[in-house]
């Protein structure tokens, strides 16, 4: 992944997605590692997979890690 670029996965939402934003673009909602790999890809990070999002330290996770797709209870 391109070190320039700034991911930030924010946490889910009622509907159980997670916004996507890189450099400032909402790119859409992710349900899941394969889907916030796909949104880099169109983004122009070439090489992304699943397994990558979840260890890149690149990628700023807020409200729970990669694991995290539920919101938490009210």
């Amino acid at each position: 992944m391109d070190a320039a670029r700034r991911v930030i996965v924010y946490p889910p939402s009622a509907s159980r997605g997670r916004r996507v934003r890189v450099d400032g673009e909402i790119l859409g909602l992710a349900y899941s590692l394969v889907d916030v790999a796909e949104f880099l890809r169109r983004a122009g990070l070439e090489g992304v997979e699943a397994s990558d999002v979840a260890e890149s330290d690149l990628i700023e996770w807020r409200g729970g890690g990669p694991d995290v797709w539920v919101p938490p209870p009210l």
